[in-house]
């Protein structure tokens, strides 16, 4: 899986970077065809931290967002997010086969 990980009006660390590939890494556990995954750090005025993560399958795109006070917290809510619904597609699929 190819991962990139983008900041938005900061410059990220390459601490935080790692973090963000090695947490979405854990999608894999789940199902092994994603395709990329992109992760979008965003810091705004209002010192907000958000976390987008967008990652690609065959024939689909999910998406997860979250915003908190820490980006580290903002990864783990974004992919717990998006592990709910790796699990719910890949047992779409299993009942359409």
């Amino acid at each position: 899986m190819r991962t990139t990980v983008t900041s938005r009006h900061f410059k990220a660390t390459q601490k935080l970077k790692d973090y963000a590939s090695k947490e979405v890494q854990r999608l894999k556990k789940y199902f092994d065809n994603i395709i990329d995954c992109e992760v979008v750090l965003a810091y705004d005025v209002r010192q907000n931290k958000t976390a987008e993560i967008s990652i690609r399958v065959k024939g689909d795109r999910m998406m997860a967002s979250e915003t908190s006070e820490d980006f580290y917290k903002s990864i783990d809510l974004a992919v717990n997010k998006l592990e709910k619904q790796v699990q719910r597609h890949k047992d779409r699929l299993k009942r359409k086969h």
